[in-house]
């Protein structure tokens, strides 16, 4: 094999990887509560799923329709409402999902915000069907459900994966990469939280172009030949500088998802470390896979052998910086129709 085709084999790894950077979202589902008995519910269905098997949203037959659900309110008609009368309801509430041609394997979210305005989060695999609303949540659900939301957000958000990949090749080290991890780590911890508790806020579709460029700027640094560039120096200043952009993009996320109004610091504390469990995952599934793929080059290749981590930085660069010029450019254009 020769080097072309190793460079050639990553590039088709990386086409796999989606264009959008935040695939995998689940099916999210809002249920607000009135002291009236009146519900309200909203729903959102991820863009990847087919309009025509677009699924179909329902409160128990005790509840009375007063609204009719309707899509008209998004382009995309994947945006849906109504409001429901449910002071008849002698059950527990539950709302049922049905795709009219099967569950493409999306899992789903309910938000539940209650009378008091408590807000209760409940995740399900894509096998449920019909979700029972509890009455009260206690803090064993929270610290499960948000480690779980943030593992499952930084394991789907490419974009922070691929800024975390350039950072390790940034690094070389295992000493550079415990700083650098550590100044990504503290830098998006401090901003996830100031935008989660309404301290700061930034406008989500201009932090998201942003953010693409962060990586596009971290590829360009490790296509460069010169290392003595202050991003080579310093490595742990760009992971820290940009740490604080990404930090604000894990907000926007949980911003979506909301938080238990009893339970704020708790939930936001294990959403974080959700994410770190995520992070640290990748990073030895990385180096894992790094060190399997040059060895196995080197099986089939004898001038292979002495291959390390510089042989795969400058295709990996230009890659990296590729799909990231091209998620910098879709964002520009949203940020600006």
């Amino acid at each position: 094999m020769s080097r072309f085709l190793f460079i050639l084999l990553g590039f088709f790894v990386l086409l796999s990887v989606p264009a959008t950077a935040h695939e995998g979202r689940p099916l999210f589902i809002e249920i607000e509560e009135k002291e009236t008995g009146a519900v309200f519910l909203k729903w959102r269905v991820p863009s990847t799923i087919d309009r025509n098997n677009a699924p179909r949203i329902t409160l128990p037959d005790g509840c009375e329709r007063v609204q009719s659900p309707e899509t008209a309110a998004s382009p995309a008609l994947n945006i849906g409402q109504g409001l429901y009368d449910c002071r008849a309801l002698k059950t527990p509430l539950t709302v049922s999902i049905a795709y009219p041609r099967g569950n493409p394997a999306v899992s789903s979210l309910v938000r539940v915000i209650r009378p008091s305005g408590e807000v209760q989060v409940i995740r399900n695999g894509p096998d449920a069907i019909l979700i029972d609303i509890p009455n009260a949540e206690d803090a064993g659900s929270i610290v499960i459900e948000y480690l779980v939301l943030g593992v499952e957000h930084i394991l789907t958000g490419y974009d922070h994966l691929l800024f975390v990949a350039c950072l390790l090749m940034l690094a070389g080290t295992t000493r550079r990469v415990l700083l650098i991890v550590t100044g990504f780590t503290l830098a998006h911890s401090v901003t996830l939280a100031l935008a989660a508790l309404d301290i700061v806020s930034v406008p989500v579709a201009p932090l998201e172009a942003v953010i693409a460029l962060s990586i596009v700027f971290v590829a360009a640094e490790l296509a460069r030949p010169a290392r003595d560039t202050l991003t080579w120096r310093y490595p742990i200043l760009i992971s820290s500088g940009f740490g604080l952009l990404h930090g604000f993009g894990f907000a926007a996320v949980l911003g979506e998802i909301g938080l238990p109004q009893t339970e704020v610091p708790l939930a936001l504390l294990f959403f974080n470390l959700g994410v770190e469990v995520g992070q640290i995952a990748f990073i030895l599934f990385l180096v894992a896979i790094t060190f399997v793929g040059l060895r196995a080059v080197a099986f089939v290749k004898e001038d292979a052998k002495t291959w390390g981590l510089s042989e795969v930085t400058l295709p990996t660069a230009y890659l990296v910086g590729s799909l990231a010029a091209l998620w910098s450019v879709e964002r520009f254009i949203a940020v600006v129709a």
